[in-house]
């Protein structure tokens, strides 16, 4: 299903993959397209066991890039049911396995909010935006931290 192995290995271990062919399965396609508004193919939905969407990729991408993404899906996956830690490792693990793609600045940021929702400790988030002063200076997620600065946004 996945041509790079570490891919494959990581998807037999973190999840349960569903594959529905648009073509081959037309109505479990267009039953599940129609119930999570599934507009493009390939959709990679990541989903808590009662159903709850918690992260989308649509499209292909790269091998690094998809691996940060399904980590980042199932990182937001823990942050929802309330499991910070175990969020806050695999969004810190992010921007360390994966730093040059597009999930390490969110990951980034919800790794500092994770932390703050397992500790209470506002340092958490002025740490995460320091963090920000000297990487993914420029992204949305940044201007997001920017605000847990010592003194703004209070």
């Amino acid at each position: 299903m996945y041509p790079d192995p570490r891919v494959a290995a990581f998807v037999r271990e973190h999840f349960e993959p569903v594959r529905v062919h648009v073509r081959e399965q037309r109505e479990a396609y267009q039953r599940l397209a129609a119930r999570f508004g599934a507009r493009w193919t390939p959709t990679i939905l990541v989903v808590d066991p009662d159903g709850t969407e918690r992260h989308r990729i649509e499209g292909f991408l790269p091998a690094e890039d998809f691996l940060a993404q399904l980590t980042l899906g199932l990182a937001h996956s823990a942050f929802a049911r309330g499991r910070y830690e175990e969020a806050e490792r695999l969004f810190a693990e992010i921007p360390e396995r994966y730093p040059d793609t597009e999930a390490a600045p969110e990951a980034l940021y919800w790794a500092g909010v994770a932390r703050y929702k397992r500790t209470g400790d506002p340092a958490a988030l002025r740490e995460t935006a320091a963090a920000f002063t000297t990487r993914y200076t420029t992204t949305s997620w940044a201007k997001k931290a920017s605000v847990w600065r010592k003194g703004e946004g209070q």
